[in-house]
């Protein structure tokens, strides 16, 4: 019998060589990646990028995309040094780097609360095909691209409100989203007015394959009118001819299911705090 050491490494979805396109779960994974380390960059932060994961640091508070994105899964015998790798990067002792860190995992991971980390939950992720229609928008919401630092500052304002963020209601503007955004060819940001009242915003980054629908948020008060989903389908249709992928939470899952989204799988997700 030939030496099992000269058999070719079994193909896992995750080896450093695996195509992006490999499947979706990867493109997301890349993709969400890629988003975080352009804000980043654009809040004048660092990246890493490693076979075993990617990760973008702002150094501040920046919603969720201080975040480490994990490529594969945590392995018995190497996690530790994987974590600790992740630690030393986003230099949480540093009284300098403000702001949550996220840890993105498509895989279960164990109980990291010994690392520094807590439980977030494991959010649903999922798929809309190409090819889907949406339904007409409630005909009083008029829904404009951002185009200007004016439609940035109010989208922020939307999300801070609607989500809410913690740590970014009291920051000033550009905060959350930097003027650089504007000119960023991947980023899409739409927001939804009634009125002269800005009530909902989503944004989308199209990269490898999938238009990824983030920061789709309403505040409290317009909620249950249809203005969310609405926003939903203009990020998800960003790049019409490709499909989209969002997280969700439990209680938003209904929604995008009745739009057409399919419930792939869940994901782990962790956050850490800095000092400041």
């Amino acid at each position: 019998m030939a030496d099992d050491a000269a058999k070719p490494e079994l193909e896992t979805g995750w080896l450093p060589e695996t195509p992006v396109g490999d499947t979706y779960l990867r493109r997301f994974l890349f993709n969400w990646a890629g988003m975080c380390a352009a804000t980043a960059r654009l809040h004048g932060g660092v990246v890493r990028d490693d076979a075993a994961y990617h990760l973008a640091d702002s150094g501040r508070p920046a919603g969720f995309s201080n975040s480490a994105t994990l490529l594969r899964p945590l392995i018995p015998g190497t996690a530790e040094a994987t974590l600790e790798a992740i630690a030393g990067f986003f230099a949480f002792a540093d009284p300098s780097r403000t702001g949550e860190v996220l840890l993105v995992s498509a895989w279960p991971t164990g109980d990291l609360g010994a690392f520094g980390w807590t439980l977030m939950g494991h959010p649903p992720l999922h798929l809309l095909p190409a090819g889907a229609t949406p339904r007409p928008a409630p005909p009083e919401l008029r829904i404009e691209p951002v185009r200007d630092v004016a439609g940035l500052q109010a989208a922020e304002r939307v999300i801070a409100e609607g989500y809410p963020l913690e740590g970014l209601v009291d920051l000033p503007p550009g905060a959350l989203l930097p003027a650089g955004w504007l000119e960023e060819p991947r980023a899409g940001l739409w927001l939804g007015w009634v009125g002269d009242r800005p009530v909902c915003v989503a944004s989308s980054w199209t990269e490898h394959g999938i238009n990824d629908v983030t920061l789709a948020a309403t505040v409290p008060d317009a909620r249950r009118h249809g203005y969310g989903e609405a926003l939903t389908w203009r990020a998800a249709l960003a790049d019409p001819a490709l499909p989209a992928m969002l997280i969700s939470s439990d209680d938003g899952r209904p929604v995008y299911e009745r739009m057409g989204f399919l419930t792939l799988q869940r994901l782990t997700l962790w956050y850490r705090r800095r000092p400041g």
